[in-house]
C-alpha cells in the first residue's frame, strides 16, 4: 500500500484535504465516494521535501523540536509495547494533529512496507528527521534496541528544545529593553528636545557646547534618521548576503569568538550542543568516528565545526579522541578531563553524557551571566543619556540667570 494525498468535495461544496493509504489512486477515490466525498484530486505522497516545489504539504519546512519530540516518543512506546514498526508507524499517522505529518509517516509506514529500514525511509523525508535522527535509529535497528534508542531520542529532543526555549527566554527581556531603550531616545531626540531649546536658540545667546551638540544630534534624528533606519535595515541584509560566502562565514565567525562575553557564550553553546549530540549518538551505538561527524553538522561556528572536522580525521587515523579535542584549543577543561576518563575506563559513551549535563548547566550559568550584566548597563546607558540632555538643557538656563543677575 502507498499512501496518497486527496482533495475532495464534501455534500456541502467545501473542500477537504487529507491522506489516505491504498493501493492505487483509483481505490482511494472508491473510499472517498464511499465517504459521500467528490474527488478532485488525487496523488502519491512526494518524497525528499519535493512538495516545496509547489502544493501539497510542505514537508520542506521540516518538524519543529516540539512535533518531532512527540512523535519520538509515541513511536517509542509503540516500539516497546512489541508492535511492529509498520504497526507503529500507522497508529502514530491517526494521532497526528496536522495533515502533513500524518502524510509523511504515511509515506514512511508505505516504504517500510516495501522491505526498506525505518532509517533507509525516513531518508525520504531529510528536514523532518536530521542526520543525527537517522543514524541513530539505524544504529537502533541495528542493535535490535530500537525502543530504547527512540526513547533516548524523545529525551535529546526535548532536552534540545527546553535549552533553547530557556535561552530565548532569558535573552528577551534584555532584548525588549534594549529596543524600548533606543525607541525612548530617539523620541527625544528627534520630538521633545527640538521644542525644548528652541527658546535658547531664539534668545540669540552663544550656547554650550554641549547644548550645540544635542541640537545637531537633534537635527541630525528628525531630518535623516528614518534614512539612518533604513541603512541599518540594508546593512544587515548585505551582511547577511555576503555571509552566504564560505570563506566570509569563517572569517565573520572567527571574529565573533573574539568578542568578549559573546564569543564565550558562543563557544558554551557550541560545546554543549557538540557533547550532548555526542553522547546520543554513542549511546545509541554508533561508531564514534561517523558519530563525530555527525556531531560536526549540528555545530553553528565554521571555526569549531572546522576544528571538529579535524578531529574526526585524527581519530580515523588511530588518535586518541582527548588528545585531539585538546589540540583544537576550542573546548574547555573540564570537558576534556571528564572525556579523558571516559577514554581510560571504557565507559565514554557515559562520560559523555555527563559532560553533555554539565556543559548544558555552564551554558546556563553563562546566559544569566550575560542578561545579568546586561540589565545595569542598559540602566546605566539610559541615565547617561538623559543626563546628557538634561545637562544640556540646563546649561543655557544656568547661562540667562548669570546674564540677568
Amino acid at each position: 500500500m502507498a499512501a496518497f494525498e486527496y482533495l475532495a468535495l464534501d455534500p456541502k461544496g467545501r473542500q477537504q484535504k487529507g491522506v489516505l493509504e491504498a493501493d492505487s489512486p483509483r481505490q482511494v477515490r472508491q473510499l472517498l465516494r464511499e465517504r459521500q466525498l467528490a474527488p478532485l484530486e488525487v496523488k502519491t505522497t512526494r518524497t525528499r521535501d519535493q512538495a516545496a516545489s509547489g502544493g501539497g504539504f510542505h514537508f520542506a519546512r521540516g518538524l519543529s523540536a516540539r512535533d518531532l519530540a512527540l512523535l519520538t516518543r509515541q513511536l517509542a512506546t509503540l516500539v516497546q509495547a512489541a508492535l511492529p514498526i509498520e504497526e507503529a508507524l500507522g497508529a502514530a499517522a491517526a494521532q497526528a494533529s496536522a495533515p502533513r505529518i500524518q502524510a509523511m509517516l504515511l509515506a514512511v509506514r508505505a516504504r517500510v512496507l516495501e522491505g526498506n529500514s525505518l532509517a533507509a525511509s525516513l531518508k525520504e523525508f531529510p528536514t523532518a528527521f536530521p542526520e543525527l535522527y537517522r543514524a541513530t535509529v539505524a544504529a537502533g535497528e541495528h542493535a535490535g534496541h530500537l525502543g530504547p534508542v527512540l526513547e533516548q531520542l524523545a529525551d535529546y529532543t526535548e532536552q534540545r528544545q527546553q535549552s533553547r526555549q530557556k535561552i530565548q527566554l532569558a535573552l528577551l527581556y534584555p532584548l525588549i529593553l534594549m529596543v524600548t531603550s533606543l525607541i525612548i531616545v530617539g523620541f527625544l531626540l528627534g520630538y521633545v528636545v527640538p521644542d525644548v531649546v528652541r527658546v535658547f536658540v531664539d534668545s540669540g545667546q552663544t550656547l554650550p557646547l554641549l547644548t550645540r551638540g544635542l541640537i545637531a544630534v537633534s537635527d541630525l534624528v528628525k531630518s535623516w534618521g528614518w534614512l539612518l533606519v533604513l541603512a541599518l535595515i540594508g546593512g544587515v541584509l548585505g551582511l547577511r548576503q555576503a555571509l552566504r560566502e564560505e570563506h566570509l562565514r569563517q572569517r565573520w565567525h572567527a571574529f565573533l569568538l573574539r568578542v568578549p562575553l559573546l564569543g564565550r557564550l558562543m563557544r558554551a553553546t557550541d560545546c554543549a550542543r557538540f557533547a550532548s549530540t555526542l553522547a546520543i549518538l554513542t549511546q545509541s551505538g554508533v561508531p564514534l568516528v561517523d558519530a563525530l561527524g555527525i556531531a560536526a553538522e549540528v555545530i553553528g561556528n565554521r571555526v569549531i565545526r572546522a576544528e571538529v572536522v579535524e578531529v574526526a580525521q585524527k581519530v580515523r587515523e588511530g588518535g586518541s579522541l582527548t588528545r585531539a579535542l585538546e589540540a583544537s584549543g576550542q573546548f574547555p577543561p573540564m570537558m576534556l578531563h571528564m572525556i579523558a576518563s571516559g577514554e581510560r575506563s571504557g565507559e565514554l559513551d557515559q562520560m559523555l553524557a555527563r559532560t553533555a549535563r554539565n556543559q548544558e548547566n555552564d551554558l546556563g550559568a553563562q546566559v544569566a551571566l550575560l542578561v545579568g550584566l546586561f540589565e545595569p548597563f542598559m540602566l546605566v546607558f539610559m541615565g547617561a543619556v538623559v543626563l546628557v540632555i538634561v545637562l544640556a538643557i540646563l546649561l543655557p538656563i544656568l547661562s540667562l540667570n548669570q546674564l540677568v543677575g
